[in-house]
């Protein structure tokens, strides 16, 4: 019998264009040796070009879905993309409380989770006191980790990145990755934090285009290199050689914006090209 191989927990929206949500963890997860356990957290009415809407699933049916596997399989890593509701952020944190000994990967860009101010401070809120103390990192984009530092709109413009990612730690999470800051007009920085200050800073060449997905990509390349070992420090470099390749090698399929090709290196390479190889 073939051993099994890294099995990652995912709680996370349908994504029908299959750029971000579970299409977009499966993918990436799969491409990096793991086996998936999706619970789908909402349902949304989207393409490329964005949301419409979304329908949250009932609370007690993510319970449900995520206790009943678990009961199954044994898992390596848990990664938590968009909740859908409050309520179902307070249930997989409950979920997250009994595994403390697994990794948890919490893709926290609020603009992910709503496309409503109003409710991504509501998230935000329960984020802080029920989800981030249960996490080992989280990847929040700049202002996600502006708005999870401070509820004080007049401080979250201004505030420094180093101060928030010291505020985020401060609430039970072990690593801070914040993704998307501007290094320059053709650079764009990632920098991991930890309870000492800063452990990384990465810059990337900024790619032509807009992309659909590539923070999914990078959590669940993250979450994916935990599952299967590697260190915090090793996992944020693979996760963002991983992604950075997906992005390189991004197609458009529709009219929207361009989606990560997970399974780059699953292409025939055109005479000439590096950009496919296979993921270290």
């Amino acid at each position: 019998m073939t051993p099994t191989p890294p099995v990652v927990l995912v709680f996370t929206a349908n994504d029908p264009s299959g750029g971000a949500g579970v299409v977009a963890d499966v993918l990436t997860l799969s491409s990096l040796g793991c086996h998936v356990l999706p619970v789908i957290t909402a349902i949304t009415v989207q393409d490329t070009n964005g949301v419409q809407e979304f329908q949250a699933i009932d609370a007690e049916q993510i319970d449900e879905q995520a206790r009943f596997i678990l009961e199954d399989i044994r898992i390596d890593a848990i990664k938590v993309g968009m909740v859908g509701s409050v309520e179902n952020l307070a249930v997989i944190a409950e979920i997250a409380s009994d595994y403390p000994e697994v990794p948890l990967v919490l893709d926290a860009q609020l603009m992910v989770q709503h496309q409503d101010d109003l409710d991504s401070e509501e998230i935000a809120g329960a984020m802080r006191d029920l989800l981030i103390p249960h996490s080992t990192i989280i990847t929040p984009d700049v202002r996600s980790a502006r708005m999870l530092a401070s509820d004080d709109p007049d401080e979250q413009s201004d505030l420094p990145l180093d101060v928030a990612a010291q505020r985020l730690l401060a609430l039970g999470c072990e690593y801070v990755l914040i993704t998307g800051s501007q290094d320059s007009s053709s650079k764009t920085g990632n920098t991991l934090y930890s309870s000492n200050g800063r452990m990384r800073n990465d810059s990337w060449a900024r790619l032509p285009g807009r992309f659909h997905g590539a923070g999914t990509t990078l959590s669940a390349a993250l979450v994916g290199a935990l599952a299967n070992g590697a260190d915090m420090n090793t996992a944020v470099q693979e996760a963002q050689e991983y992604t950075q390749q997906t992005l390189a090698n991004a197609y458009r399929p529709g009219m929207g914006l361009l989606v990560p090709d997970r399974l780059f290196w699953a292409r025939p390479a055109e005479e000439g090209d590096t950009a496919a190889a296979t993921p270290q």
